[in-house]
């Protein structure tokens, strides 16, 4: 398969001097409805990769994430274009009585804010000692590792941050122990032949669960946790493939027993897809995830349920959704990071697995 160019001048156009503005209307940012945590923290995974020709953005995402964290170790998530936060950290504003909320608990900006944070301290890191930014991330990595939350997908994205910091830092404690917490959480398979994932539905981002259960079972030398990761990310390959072709879980979800298409079809589906697969791969060999890395990649291109490619080689961007009909042309922060991140994925993956 051939591959575009890669271009981050979309990206560059969602950001500016504060962060990166969450919504497009077309290729134009839609500066109106402000920033969020968790696409900034996507972005920083994805400039981390890139090194020194993107150093300013990650520079930008980095400071984003430390002043969206409270002194406690939470994150808030939503910073309007004056500069003002809107919510409190693991609270849901929406219809709420604000002097009545005494947030409890994290939910998925927290863990995604702590895989951004993961990859730049890995970004940053050489021979295990950290630059000043890498350093700047583990604090707050750090702070933020000691918490814990009851979902499912926010442990598994921070569980991700843990696995970038192990593999510079083995012996960080928090990251070991948050990763460990991760697995118990997403728990087991179920027994079900035919409905193994540990919920019931597939629902969105899937494939953190078990990358995140891959990437613990390797950090802490687990090899049941591991299998654990490996067959779920099969059975999910083979349930959302159709035809030779990515076929991912919609917005409305999937079941046991769902046999045809579904719209919307979500970019950050087939980018968590991908996100497994590699690191599947890189774990094993085995060259069924690197097909699935491909797969993804061309779910981007165009081989999908409506032959039609979200990945805009002119802009950088990516359109935001699969539609029966075609697709929606808006080119967000989430779609766009999700087809940058797939794509970065797939260039790196061995000239010999394919």
């Amino acid at each position: 398969m051939s591959l575009p160019d890669i271009s981050f001048a979309h990206l560059r156009g969602l950001s500016d001097a504060r962060g990166l503005f969450e919504h497009a209307r077309g290729t134009t940012a839609r500066r109106h409805l402000g920033y969020c945590v968790d696409d900034v923290a996507r972005g920083l995974v994805v400039v981390s990769r890139e090194g020194v020709e993107l150093q300013d953005l990650t520079e930008v995402y980095l400071k984003f994430l430390v002043d969206a964290q409270v002194p406690d170790g939470r994150f808030r998530n939503r910073l309007s274009l004056s500069g003002h936060w809107s919510d409190l950290p693991g609270a849901d504003l929406r219809n709420a009585d604000l002097r009545s909320i005494a947030p409890t608990t994290v939910e998925d900006c927290w863990g995604r804010a702590l895989w951004g944070l993961g990859a730049a301290v890995t970004a940053n890191s050489v021979a295990g000692a950290t630059g000043a930014n890498g350093a700047t991330a583990l604090a707050a990595f750090t702070k933020g590792a000691f918490w814990r939350s009851p979902y499912r997908h926010s442990m598994a994205f921070a569980a991700l941050g843990a696995a970038e910091v192990l593999s510079v830092l083995p012996g960080h404690s928090g990251a070991r122990a948050l990763i460990a917490a991760a697995a118990e959480t997403i728990g087991r398979p179920r027994a079900a032949h035919l409905w193994p994932w540990p919920e019931d539905s597939l629902r969105y981002a899937n494939a953190a669960l078990p990358e995140a259960l891959i990437a613990a079972g390797d950090a802490l030398g687990d090899e049941s946790i591991l299998t654990d990761g490996l067959m779920l990310l099969d059975w999910l390959l083979t349930v959302e493939t159709r035809d030779g072709h990515l076929s991912v879980t919609p917005v409305g979800g999937r079941g046991p027993g769902t046999q045809a298409s579904g719209f919307d079809q979500q970019p950050i589906e087939a980018a968590a897809i991908a996100s497994a697969c590699a690191r599947a791969f890189r774990v094993t060999g085995d060259h069924r995830f690197a097909d699935g890395v491909d797969l993804a990649a061309a779910w981007f291109l165009g081989d999908n349920d409506g032959g039609v490619a979200l990945y805009d080689a002119a802009s950088g961007g990516c359109c935001d959704g699969l539609q029966q009909g075609g697709r929606n042309e808006n080119q967000g922060a989430e779609s766009t990071l999700a087809a940058l991140s797939t794509l970065q994925l797939a260039r790196r993956l061995p000239v010999m697995s394919r």
